[in-house]
């Protein structure tokens, strides 16, 4: 049936000029129309340059729609307004990192889910299936990359003045836990947080990567915005457990990127259930909680992720259990999930 929702999803296959994001997931699809196989659409966008190429991928993409007869693409450039790609003025700073493929953000509405122990692990396994990938922990106050990737010495300085981040296990990292001495506490209000991470963005040598995971700090607080407004994400990717008062707040995080159009490429389930020595199922925190969530919010289930002992032992050891033991059942889920994301971002959905 020709309907808007079918003329969005040809549109998502239209990408952006020099990005990996469609249109669509953009927001700048502003009007749609459908009447008797007449198509009708209104493109907002800021760069001049790219209007004629992008009004051609879109009549390619709705002509090769059963049922449409005829396609009108209207652009429009409003003047001194933002790009339509954030819809506010605030993400004119955007600006992609020269050398980076992908840049994902791994999030939770809540902290103590496993997030940083799933961006670590999720960091090893791309690299196992030969991704070059780099590492930022954006959480300020509490930074636990370096402990968990077995790393703490000061990134050094390049010819350019730049930061030189420090690398193990093959991935190159960057974390405020680099600069501090031992458990010195950030005590820092919000504008400094905002230009430390739009530091650790565009003054480190981050060189080519093909991802670039972003570890960000429970909620949807200043580091969030602030990394959303700095540079273009291609896509979110949220952590929880099994319980509702995880997936309570999860919504929440769903929500924001949701509201600053960044496409969510998947849901982890953390801590999904225990197996006994005996070989018995123990569900600690209940379980199926995240695909359900998945399901009802319309977004890709990328897995469940067990508690063992060994992944716990690996975050704590500075060696990652997808480092360690790859071929063990610990570090199965992670190489899946690896790989299921690897196929979400070469297809956007």
């Amino acid at each position: 049936m020709l309907n808007e929702q079918t003329i969005k999803s040809a549109l998502q296959t239209v990408k952006y000029p020099g990005y990996s994001r469609d249109i669509v997931s953009f927001g700048l699809v502003k009007q749609i129309s459908v009447a008797n196989g007449a198509v009708s659409l209104q493109i907002e966008i800021t760069n001049p340059e790219v209007a004629p190429g992008l009004k051609s991928e879109c009549e390619r993409a709705l002509k090769s729609v059963p049922g449409v007869n005829s396609v009108f693409v209207e652009i429009k450039m409003p003047g001194g307004a933002a790009p339509a790609a954030a819809g506010s003025s605030a993400w004119a700073q955007q600006s992609r990192i020269p050398g980076i493929k992908r840049i994902v953000a791994i999030a939770s509405g809540k902290g103590g889910v496993g997030k940083s122990t799933a961006s670590v692990n999720l960091a090893c396994a791309l690299r196992h299936i030969g991704a070059e990938v780099g590492l930022l922990d954006c959480d300020i106050y509490g930074p636990s990359i370096p402990l968990m990737m077995g790393i703490k010495q000061r990134p050094t300085i390049s010819p350019s003045e730049k930061l030189v981040p420090p690398s193990n296990h093959g991935i190159r990292l960057m974390s405020m836990g680099f600069l501090l001495d031992g458990d010195t506490p950030v005590i820092w209000r919000g504008p400094m947080i905002v230009k430390t991470i739009q530091q650790f963005i565009h003054a480190v040598e981050w060189g080519d990567l093909d991802y670039l995971l972003v570890d960000l700090p429970p909620g949807t607080g200043d580091a969030q915005l602030t990394l959303c407004q700095t540079v273009p994400l291609d896509g979110g990717v949220i952590v929880t457990t099994p319980q509702e008062a995880s997936l309570g707040v999860v919504r929440k995080g769903i929500a924001m990127f949701e509201k600053v159009n960044v496409p969510i490429l998947g849901l982890i389930e953390n801590m999904s259930f225990f197996t006994t020595p005996q070989g018995d199922r123990v569900e600690i925190f209940g379980h199926g909680g995240g695909k359900a969530e998945a399901q009802r919010q319309k977004i890709p289930f990328l897995g469940e992720v067990p508690i063992f002992t060994e992944i716990r032992e690996g975050g704590d050891n500075g060696l990652p259990v997808v480092v360690s033991a790859p071929e063990s059942g610990a570090a199965k889920p992670f190489l899946q999930m690896a790989e299921a994301l690897r196929q979400g971002c070469v297809t956007g959905k």
